[in-house]
């Protein structure tokens, strides 16, 4: 059984930063962060797959980036340059079977932690 449990949101202003980060049990699987939005689908906000190889959603290139300890089995959501719209719920995820296809398909991940609230006024 994997357990995934999120920290670090907060409420911040617009350009304000903020870092999440997702403490696991077990390894050796692919993480992301998805997030939802109040009346909106969960979404695919970045992804990193056991190889270290990142993925992202166009809505946050360049601002969030991805990255995880291994040793500290973390991963991390450094976002930069908020805006009001990724105000949403984060959540972490894991693919424990590590399965190949789109890393933003929902239906790829087995465990989920329960969320972290970002806001962002502006």
């Amino acid at each position: 059984q994997v357990q995934l449990v999120e920290s670090g949101g907060d409420s911040v202003q617009s350009g304000g930063s903020l870092r999440l980060s997702c403490t696991y049990t077990g390894n050796n699987f692919d993480m992301a962060w998805f997030r939802r939005a109040p009346g909106k689908e969960r979404e695919g906000v970045a992804a990193i797959d056991n190889t270290g190889l990142t993925f992202y959603a166009n809505s946050v290139k360049g601002r969030f980036t991805v990255s995880q300890d291994n040793a500290k089995k973390t991963l991390y959501l450094q976002m930069n340059s908020l805006k009001p719209e990724d105000t949403a719920m984060y959540y972490c995820a894991a693919d424990f079977y590590r399965r190949s296809g789109w890393w933003a398909d929902i239906l790829n991940y087995d465990y989920w932690g329960q969320g972290t609230q970002v806001t962002v006024s502006s």
